[in-house]
């Protein structure tokens, strides 16, 4: 049986890729570096910010020691806090399943964003009690696609089940190829929701795929198990 469920939060509760690429965006061309969309979504997408902003300067021979590579997160940070202002940035119907699914069982949270920007949201809209477990960004060793961040959002859910939990009786919900890679090394189900990529470039990693939250209901997961 399916025993609890985690969430990404970017591109599958909060539609707010369009805003981290022009944060991105805006970061970098200040920093003298251009970012498409095109690239972004393509190449960029799976990564922590830390991450993303080591393999843009790997691609482009531009050479960032840490110091910088921890101001220009900083910097993106607030760029996006700016962008978000006065905006809800939910899915259509993200707010109903989280709902939905709590009822039932526990519910988790694995990003690659950084808890503040999570934090925010969830606060905004009045859907932070409804979470047992948060991993953001600062928490995790390795970012997706290693399985770190479901693995530890995993151990943190098992304070709130009775008895053993498994990893296999936990399903993530994702919307890109390296959440799902990072979902399924962690042995978790995997449900892929067509918010950023059409259904053919996830059917062949993710268990199901679906195209909006809708669908995600108790007796849908269940199919899984």
């Amino acid at each position: 049986m399916i025993r609890a469920v985690v969430f990404d939060f970017d591109g599958v509760i909060a539609d707010s890729e369009p805003l981290h690429f022009r944060a991105y965006s805006d970061v970098l061309i200040a920093a003298g570096v251009a970012l498409t969309e095109a690239d972004y979504y393509a190449r960029y997408l799976g990564f922590d910010d830390a991450g993303a902003f080591r393999e843009i300067a790997a691609d482009r021979g531009v050479v960032w020691n840490g110091a910088r590579i921890g101001e220009l997160v900083r910097r993106k940070a607030e760029r996006m806090e700016e962008l978000e202002r006065g905006a809800s940035v939910l899915f259509p119907g993200a707010e109903a399943a989280i709902r939905r699914l709590a009822a039932v069982c526990p519910l988790a949270i694995a990003s690659g964003a950084l808890r503040a920007e999570i934090v925010r949201v969830l606060e905004r809209e009045r859907l932070s009690a409804y979470f047992s477990a948060l991993v953001a960004a600062e928490d995790a060793s390795a970012g997706k696609p290693a399985p770190d961040p479901y693995l530890r959002a995993v151990d943190q859910l098992r304070r709130f089940v009775a008895g053993p939990l498994d990893a296999s009786e936990c399903v993530a919900v994702e919307d890109s190829r390296w959440g799902l890679e990072s979902a399924r090394a962690a042995g978790l189900r995997t449900v892929a929701v067509t918010h950023t990529y059409p259904a053919d470039q996830l059917a062949g990693i993710a268990d199901t795929v679906i195209s909006g939250l809708g669908r995600l209901t108790v007796e849908f997961l269940s199919k899984l198990a």
